[in-house]
């Protein structure tokens, strides 16, 4: 078995090569039945279903964008409506100071409503990734350079509840995984 890393540093996971998408996705599903939680696959392109291979659940970063947005309409609104309509209702040619005033503060409405979703967004993909990381342990496998080439990788990592070296190992060879080797954290 291959060594990536410090042999002396604590074991990130095991990790397998496959020669295929195909291979890869078969791999990650038996995986999933399996009962394992922390382990993740890498290609060189996405791979339709992959998620659901996997057993991955919806993002809640959609619901966060949700409220995101939400938050600049009711910032928006209060910024506009309040001032002018109840705390300094003044009536100037003739205009409304009530909810008829609204339309004229659509721009900003819309607006506050889009920034704050945008921030939501980037910022909540961020922290839901664990970026930014500058280092990931899989960096420390030389074979893994060829991910953005032509192979497909999969890592059982050791965090996981079931995780017991020799049996992953065996797996991941009846997986049809080449190259078996045990990556090394930072």
């Amino acid at each position: 078995m291959d060594v990536a890393g410090d042999p002396q540093s604590k074991a990130f996971g095991l990790a397998a090569e496959f020669d295929s998408a195909s291979q890869l996705f078969h791999a990650a599903e038996k995986i999933r039945d399996a009962g394992y939680k922390k382990f993740d696959v890498f290609s060189p392109f996405p791979i339709h279903g992959m998620d659901d291979a996997m057993g991955l659940k919806r993002s809640l970063l959609g619901k966060l964008i949700f409220f995101g947005g939400l938050t600049g309409f009711l910032t928006a609104v209060g910024l506009t409506f309040i001032p002018s309509s109840i705390i300094y209702p003044l009536i100037v040619m003739g205009k409304p100071t009530n909810l008829y005033t609204v339309p004229a503060f659509f721009p900003i409405i819309f607006e506050l409503t889009i920034l704050f979703s945008a921030f939501t967004a980037v910022f909540g993909m961020l922290i839901m990734n664990g970026l930014p990381r500058l280092h990931h342990p899989m960096f420390n496998w030389e074979r893994f350079k060829k991910v953005s080439d032509d192979k497909f990788f999969c890592v059982i990592e050791a965090r996981d509840p079931k995780f017991a070296e020799r049996d992953v190992k065996d797996f991941l060879q009846s997986l049809g995984g080449q190259n078996i080797t045990r990556v090394h954290g930072d």
